[in-house]
């Protein structure tokens, strides 16, 4: 046996997706031990099932419908799009990325490494027999008991079941199923107008071999967004052929030999029965606790069905927890944060605390739309005094020459002297990279005129920024009163709701503050 091989880990990682990896690699970092331990899919529905494959086919689609627009002086002649040469496409860069975890773990391996530290990699399913000890079952029925000092629960999260309908991932699909389709289904139902399923909407949308509808029990989708964000979204989705209904309840779907049936109650009091070839259950995901044994560690699950963590993603004692089974959202860069800082914690290496206010978030819709910060919902039900600016794509130059005019840049700021940034919103092309600058003025704690000290380079989505900012202070180079439509401001305070000020900013007496 190799020198390099503890008789107890430094630390043992039960799942391997994205938080489990980025904590397993943090110990190396620190010349610890691993134990990673994974049943499923290395790289866990990140890189598999989630976030990776859902936006590679998302980029497909968009290319797609990029090539069969008609209005940009050129037509491509001949287009077809086959689902299987797609799912190929979208299973290649998936296992790009899990060989290139494989490779890391590899090459770090007590077997390969005689460096500082190791990492152990065993595929089968772990449950705890103590606070120090896991069995691990493996496929063939063999087990193995190994011992760590510190443990972290990274095992994700799997789709949220609908109340007696099967999934059974051939017609009745969950987003881990939607690769198990052997082509395009004509008529497509998705159960859910959350984040996911508005995501799948636009790809199949996008795609256009499918009639897609998108059911909600809620009067609007994505409906912890503001209203003008949430119309945004349902208004493009609408545009590019999905048909969205609202305030309708799933009763059940009937399997019938060539289509199902699909019963739906509305709010209204009336039923209907939708005949689709499919239908994807996209109503949330729920954290994935099986066969980890909790009990016999003393730790139970809170009201949520997740497990409460302190500030450093301690659990109890020596078993911390990070991504999908804790209480926060379930995003890949937020797991990866957590697992990082996990391990920095068990091995008192913390340099900083966690910071969850200016976690910045895509939705890839049709276009994508990005978040940081608060929203005016938020400000509202925090009574905080905000101005909001409004500045539509068909004004800046990069989309205009993209030929990609459906976005906007909307920034709230606090209605004080120092016009703190307090959160944006923003749709559109390569809004993916441009909200991260703002979520680094957010941590820094920036005011609008600090940011406007920069020249922002032409002509670029990022201009977007530049000239919601100047809006929010009356300089932009485009004034509202000339584009009401596409340039707002307004004022909202506690005691009197909303102001519209976009047309006082051409006076001298303009209630913002002059520089």
């Amino acid at each position: 046996m190799p020198v390099n091989i503890p008789e107890k880990y430094d630390l043992c990682v039960i799942g391997c997706g994205p938080g489990g990896f980025a904590g397993a690699m943090r110990a190396l970092d620190f010349g610890k031990h691993v134990c990673m331990i994974e049943g499923g899919e290395i790289g866990g529905a990140g890189v598999m099932w989630g976030a990776l494959t859902s936006k590679t086919m998302w980029e497909l689609a968009k290319d797609y419908a990029v090539a069969a627009k008609t209005d940009r002086g050129y037509r491509a002649a001949g287009l077809v799009v086959d689902y299987q040469a797609v799912r190929d496409t979208v299973i290649q860069a998936a296992k790009e990325k899990q060989y290139q975890m494989v490779s890391q773990i590899e090459t770090f391996s007590p077997r390969r490494w005689h460096g500082p530290g190791s990492l152990t990699f065993k595929r089968g399913w772990g449950s705890f027999i103590s606070q120090d000890k896991a069995e691990i079952r493996y496929a063939d029925g063999q087990q193995e008991e190994i011992s760590a000092s510190n443990f972290l629960i990274a095992t994700g999260s799997e789709p949220r079941n609908f109340p007696n309908i099967e999934t059974d991932q051939e017609r009745v699909l969950s987003s881990d199923g939607v690769l198990h389709l052997e082509k395009f289904p004509k008529r497509l139902m998705i159960i859910g107008a959350g984040i996911i399923g508005c995501e799948y909407a636009a790809i199949f949308s996008n795609f256009g071999q499918t009639r897609v509808y998108l059911i909600d029990h809620m009067d609007r989708v994505v409906p912890y967004e503001d209203e003008d964000v949430s119309d945004f979204v349902s208004t493009s989705l609408s545009e590019n052929g999905v048909k969205i209904i609202h305030s309708a309840i799933l009763r059940d779907i009937i399997r019938r030999p060539g289509h199902l049936e699909v019963i739906l109650d509305f709010a209204a009091g009336h039923s209907e029965v939708v005949e689709v070839d499919a239908a994807l259950i996209s109503i949330g995901r729920q954290p994935d606790f099986s066969s980890l044994n909790l009990e016999k560690t003393g730790i139970q699950c809170n009201t949520r069905g997740c497990l409460e963590t302190d500030i450093n993603c301690c659990v109890k004692d020596n078993i911390y927890a990070a991504g999908d089974v804790t209480n926060h959202p379930a995003l890949v860069n937020m797991a990866e944060m957590e697992g990082r800082h996990a391990v920095e914690h068990m091995f008192g290496k913390i340099r900083q605390p966690l910071n969850y206010t200016n976690m910045s978030t895509i939705m890839f819709f049709r276009p994508a739309v990005a978040a940081v910060g608060l929203n005016e919902k938020n400000c509202q039900e925090k009574k905080i005094p905000y101005r909001v600016g409004y500045y539509s794509n068909l004004l800046l130059p990069r989309p205009i020459a993209m030929r990609s005019l459906n976005g906007f840049v909307k920034i709230i700021v606090t209605d004080d002297e120092e016009q703190k940034i307090l959160g944006m919103r923003a749709a559109g092309p390569q809004v993916s990279s441009t909200i991260m600058s703002v979520a680094h003025f957010m941590d820094m704690d920036k005011g609008i005129r600090d940011v406007l000290k920069s020249v922002y380079p032409h002509p670029t989505i990022s201009e977007g920024i530049q000239e919601c900012l100047r809006l929010l202070i009356g300089q932009s180079v485009y004034k509202p009163f000339a584009f009401p439509d596409h340039l707002k401001i307004k004022i909202w305070h506690p005691e009197k709701g909303y102001t519209d000020v976009s047309c006082e900013l051409m006076a001298d007496s303009c209630v913002m503050r002059e520089t």
